[in-house]
């Protein structure tokens, strides 16, 4: 079945193309009742307005889009991803507004989309993601002054509004509890170094271990199950081993708690587990995860709203969301007596 156009709507109401195109864009040139018809009838076929007609019209594509530049099968497993995909939707979807969401291979092939998507008038406005410490899309952005609102610390944005959350204070938070715990040693397995946010948290990680006079060791990995499991065995594996790590998310969390049941240990008799970002697979696991917890589809949301008014002419500033917070559960404990 083909898509009905104007056209159709005219042959239907027995009247001119042009009436049509008066009463679908609330022109004047036809009588109320004529218009009252053919809104009727375009609602009876299913008539939807091109975005490349409107685009046309007034400049307008009436879509956002957003660009993730991972694996997809780490983004498929990961849900921070899922849930703020969610919470940005949801908000579209109250002036049903499209995502158009994609992948890119590297910042290359994402700059060149973002290029093709302005020239094109494809999309309104795009959602930054994954802001990394050397970033080539910002300046580019900035110069398309295509509206972006980038989705992460306000660190190296330039110009672009962002919507964030203190990770340092997430970072501290946990390893408070670790330390009121007991726990002298501790470890943490981030996510890419080229990610701002790892850097970050990397900081903070440091930081607060010095200065409550503890043992702290960061080893990368890549978000992932295997990454996870990876990493943990190397830092079991050492001399001294941790008696707590941090994960920076809950599916490398969950691998790492595998890895450690594995080797004999007993979680969180031998060694306590804090996940950042929860999510229902956190209290799936046995023993369930301790984790840092942020409202991720509100903060979906909240940058959703943030580039419709960016692309609406405004100039909206930085919004910085609530800290995630420590939801307790059964997976950190004060250490083994011989630690």
């Amino acid at each position: 079945m083909k898509r009905p156009t104007m056209q159709d709507i005219a042959h239907r109401a027995g009247v001119t193309k042009a009436a049509v195109s008066f009463a679908l864009n609330g022109r004047p040139g036809v009588s109320e009742t004529t218009r009252g018809r053919i809104l009727a009838i375009a609602e009876e076929l299913g008539w939807q307005p091109s975005s490349a007609a409107r685009a046309l019209s007034d400049g307008r594509a009436g879509a956002f889009g957003m660009v993730i530049d991972r694996p997809a099968h780490t983004l498929g497993l990961e849900p921070f991803f899922m849930q703020l995909i969610s919470g940005i939707q949801a908000e579209l979807a109250t002036d049903t507004t499209p995502l158009l969401l994609t992948m890119a291979e590297d910042q290359a092939a994402e700059i060149a989309l973002y290029r093709s998507w302005w020239a094109r008038r494809a999309v309104d406005g795009v959602f930054l993601v994954d802001l990394q410490v050397a970033d080539a899309r910002v300046p580019v952005l900035e110069q398309l002054g295509m509206p972006t609102v980038v989705i992460g610390a306000p660190v190296g944005t330039g110009r672009l509004p962002a919507v964030w959350s203190d990770d340092a204070a997430a970072v501290t938070t946990a390893v408070i509890h670790l330390a009121d715990l007991g726990h002298r040693r501790l470890a943490r397995v981030s996510g890419p170094n080229r990610l701002r946010h790892t850097s970050v948290r990397t900081a903070a990680f440091e930081r607060v271990t010095a200065e409550l006079g503890l043992g702290g060791r960061t080893l990368e990995a890549d978000y992932s199950g295997e990454g996870g499991a990876a990493a943990t065995r190397e830092l079991l594996d050492r001399e001294r081993p941790p008696t707590a790590i941090i994960y920076d998310n809950d599916v490398m969390a969950l691998s790492g708690v595998a890895a450690a049941q594995n080797l004999g240990l007993r979680v969180p008799t031998d060694l306590s587990v804090v996940a950042w970002d929860d999510s229902a697979l956190c209290e799936l696991v046995n023993p369930p995860l301790t984790a840092l917890r942020r409202d991720i589809g509100g903060y979906g949301a909240r940058a959703a709203r943030r580039l419709r008014a960016a692309a609406g002419g405004e100039r909206p500033g930085d919004l910085q969301d609530t800290a995630p917070s420590l939801t307790l559960r059964g997976s950190t404990a004060p250490p083994p007596p011989e630690s």
